[in-house]
């Protein structure tokens, strides 16, 4: 299945290419790559709009979600036709992204991949409103980021440690 990956801003530089070959593989570890999926690349006007429509919070973000379907936490959906093999869309806010890495010395690619996987459990139920979503969604970030580093030889971690 498809793995749509759109650039809508021209504010920072992202590498497509890298960036979709990761979001395929973390798919693929979370056991959903027969799901299409969509991934923007948004810079912080659309992201500002978006998180004060859906969440009621008028500032960018790093990352939104929005799934096709409403699954509990580690089950996949269960489509009824081919057109429901999606996912849903990943909002990725890389200028908010790019404020980050600047901050803490990150490296911007590394973030963007692991902000992906983090909107992909978001897709597939995963939540962290209290500390045991939490620590369900951090072990499955863990997970597919484990996979990720074996296949691509990298280290990357989640970026939620400290959030409980």
């Amino acid at each position: 299945m498809s793995v749509l990956i759109r650039n809508a801003q021209r504010a920072v530089p992202v590498r497509r290419v890298p960036l979709r070959r990761a979001v395929c593989a973390l798919r693929a570890a979370l056991g959903a790559a027969r799901f299409d999926v969509a991934v923007v690349c948004a810079a912080d006007g659309l992201m500002r709009r978006l998180n004060a429509a859906y969440r009621r919070h008028p500032e960018p973000t790093d990352v939104l979600a929005f799934p096709y379907h409403s699954v509990s936490p580690g089950e996949l959906p269960r489509p009824r036709s081919r057109d429901e093999y999606n996912l849903g869309d990943v909002f990725l806010g890389v200028e908010c992204i790019q404020r980050q890495c600047r901050r803490a010395g990150e490296d911007f690619e590394g973030v963007l991949m692991v902000t992906a996987a983090h909107g992909l459990c978001h897709l597939l139920g995963y939540q962290h409103n209290t500390k045991a979503e939490w620590q369900q969604m951090y072990q499955k970030e863990e997970e597919i980021l484990e996979e990720l580093n074996r296949l691509t030889g990298t280290s990357l971690r989640p970026l939620t440690a400290g959030l409980f």
